[in-house]
């Protein structure tokens, strides 16, 4: 005899859900409170590497000494600020993966937000064919054209953009 109420009330993850909760947790090890992002990247439903937004091994994290801000001002005037001390989290996935030898072709990548532009491009050079992001990026929309010029496939779970304090 099965107990009716217990398989009712469980629902199991759908692969993208398990592993943008596994990107999540692997995000709380950030060492950058603007960020706390982690990434996860897969093939075959294995778990290549992942990584986290901090400062390169050995120096100082931004939780220990501050941000290291910089001001970008782009074409059409507007500014926006970003701590330049970390590595983002899909940098540091792909450094990881690239410290043991694990190749990322073919492979999908799960993190907190749509990939920034520079992210955009490593993950094209390596050979990322899909990418599912929790929510949006609020600067986002190149990186967008690029991995639709590239051929990857980008899934967005929810409609929430991120944004920061002092961006």
């Amino acid at each position: 005899m099965t107990d009716k109420n217990a398989s009712e009330a469980h629902r199991r993850p759908s692969w993208d859900e398990y592993y943008l909760e596994m990107a999540n947790m692997v995000g709380t090890r950030g060492t950058c409170d603007r960020g706390r992002s982690g990434c996860v990247i897969t093939r075959d439903k294995r778990i290549l590497s992942t990584g986290y937004v901090g400062a390169p091994v050995g120096l100082p994290h931004c939780d220990e000494v501050g941000h290291e801000m910089q001001t970008v001002t782009l074409e059409d005037g507007t500014t926006s600020r970003h701590c330049i001390r970390t590595a983002h989290a899909e940098q540091n996935a792909i450094n990881n993966a690239a410290r043991d030898g694990i190749a990322l072709k073919g492979a999908t990548v799960y993190c907190k937000m749509v990939t920034c532009y520079k992210c955009t491009q490593s993950l094209i050079n390596v050979g990322i064919v899909r990418i599912v992001a929790m929510k949006d990026y609020h600067a986002s929309t190149r990186s967008k054209e690029m991995m639709k010029e590239a051929g990857i496939e980008l899934v967005i779970m929810s409609n929430e953009i991120e944004s920061y304090k002092d961006q």
